[in-house]
């Protein structure tokens, strides 16, 4: 199996911006541990902090993964382009959000993504992306 997670924008962050938020490990470093835990699943991390990358790297994993893990941060509220993306390909989508987006901001409360997404998983830190690799495990 293999899976592939996005992260967006100030994801590169982690570890260092808001720790009361989200927490105090680098994605790196979470990743890690994530490697480490399922050590049967080929698991690929990508980041970047620019939309049209996103888009890029959905569409090129998008047909041939198993299963994509999308955090797209801020551009979840912004990115109609993200999601037509994952309109436009066959690998399933869960989106995760470190954070309840739900008990922020007016403006978090409204996902482009999740439409088109397989599912939602927000509000339980990093521990959300173990909660999508799972998901995709008990198809």
């Amino acid at each position: 199996m293999k899976i592939q997670i996005i992260n967006g924008p100030n994801l590169n962050l982690l570890g260092v911006r808001e720790k009361d938020i989200y927490g105090s490990l680098s994605f790196d470093e979470y990743f890690l541990k994530l490697k480490t835990k399922f050590k049967n699943i080929e698991l690929f991390n990508y980041q970047s902090n620019i939309e049209g990358e996103l888009i890029n790297k959905i569409q090129d994993v998008g047909f041939d993964f198993d299963g994509i893990i999308l955090n797209a941060a801020a551009y979840t509220h912004t990115s109609i382009g993200i999601a037509d993306s994952i309109r436009g390909i066959t690998s399933p989508v869960i989106e995760v959000h470190i954070s309840n987006t739900k008990s922020r901001e007016d403006f978090r409360k409204k996902s482009f993504i999740s439409p088109h997404a397989k599912g939602v998983i927000q509000g339980f830190g990093l521990y959300g992306y173990d909660l999508a690799i799972l998901s995709f495990l008990n198809d």
